[in-house]
């Protein structure tokens, strides 16, 4: 008897590890736009240190052992017809094919600046990203960066703390930055980014350009709404949270007003049997938090009771963010819980237990060298 086969749209961070539990148990399709993972996390790090972060977040699909069972297709879904349980593929090198699903996830993500794009890419296109968004860094004396969330915030620390020739400020609307976190989380780390030498300026309001959500870095004058003089910086970095999801190739019945994947209590799409939505792309609560509560394995469970006839489970979403904010830094890594309060572990236990054996063989289940 034959495996069902599920095709799982978007192979970033939760697209993959959901096609890493499904694997064992179905036939299992990514697509996805480059030939690896190219993580969305630890802005900061990327900016400042991209060998480092090209380490863990940076990695080829063929390193990850649990996707050996798994067919990668380098590419994008251009669409999808659900009667006929069908997705239409467009591949790197141009050529066109259809493919049949029992099960679709989809996982396509958002753009929310110039690091998270839909743009389908080789490893070579990548790298050459990477290295022009750091030598633009490295050569500016002022650097601007604008928004008040966890990447903006990790950008400013991650540039300060290893461009200490240059002038580095944060611009964000409110009157504090993360403010989905908790209040104590955001002292903490502000307290942190003062030490770093970076500037505040809460109440800042920014104009936002056309395409800013997705304009490289460089060279700007930032204006305000909010009625303060312009700012000139030698470079921009618009880290403002604007999502704009990558859902072009669905049908608008099945999305919310900004774009967004309907989804019910069980990451299900209302109207298209058999069909799931995981991570940024699903309208799952206001802070579309199944890209970071682990749902990955819930939505690959349910995927597989929706196929077998089981009851399905729910998802439950959290009121605030957590985790980790300014990402690994030279002295450790700090991670907040719900209620504010940093655990630090230190910069060797992180190097010599968090990444190998937590996250690389407990999440991952192995990656090659």
């Amino acid at each position: 008897m034959s495996r069902p086969t599920v095709v799982v749209a978007g192979m970033g961070d939760v697209g993959v590890l959901t096609a890493m539990h499904l694997a064992p148990h179905v036939d299992v399709v990514g697509v996805g736009p480059s030939p690896g993972l190219v993580s969305g996390q630890e802005l900061g790090l990327r900016l400042s240190d991209p060998l480092r972060w090209s380490r863990d977040y940076w990695v080829p699909y063929d390193r990850f052992r649990r996707l050996d069972g798994v067919e990668i297709v380098h590419g994008t879904v251009d669409s999808v017809d659900a009667r006929d349980r069908t997705v239409a593929v467009t591949a790197a090198d141009g050529g066109r094919t259809t493919r049949s699903w029992d099960a679709l996830v989809i996982a396509t993500g958002v753009t929310n600046g110039f690091w998270r794009s839909p743009d389908v890419a080789d490893a070579d296109e990548v790298d050459r990203r990477l290295r022009a968004h750091h030598e633009t860094i490295g050569a500016a004396r002022t650097i601007a960066v604008v928004g008040g969330g966890a990447a903006a915030v990790a950008a400013a620390a991650g540039i300060a703390a290893r461009t200490p020739t240059a002038t580095v400020g944060l611009w964000f609307p409110g009157e504090r930055a993360l403010v989905g976190h908790h209040v104590r989380t955001w002292s903490t780390v502000r307290t942190r980014l003062v030490d770093l030498g970076v500037s505040l300026h809460p109440g800042h309001r920014a104009v936002v350009p056309m395409g800013a959500d997705r304009a490289d870095i460089g060279p700007g004058v930032v204006e305000w709404s909010t009625g303060q003089d312009p700012v000139a910086a030698d470079a921009v970095v618009w880290a403002i949270g604007r999502a704009t999801p990558h859902t072009g190739w669905l049908p608008d019945e099945i999305l919310d007003p900004a774009g967004f994947v309907r989804v019910d209590e069980h990451l299900r799409v209302p109207g298209m049997p058999h069909v799931f939505a995981v991570g940024d792309v699903a309208a799952t609560d206001v802070l579309r938090g199944s890209a970071r509560n682990r749902a990955d394995r819930l939505v690959a469970r349910n995927v597989r009771a929706d196929l077998a006839g089981r009851r399905l489970r729910r998802y439950r979403p959290r009121s605030t963010r957590w985790g980790s904010v300014l990402g690994p830094q030279d002295d450790g890594l700090e991670i907040f819980t719900p209620t504010g309060h940093g655990i630090r572990i230190p910069r060797w236990a992180h190097d010599r237990v968090l990444r190998p054996w937590v996250v690389s063989r407990g999440i991952y289940g192995g990656i090659r060298d």
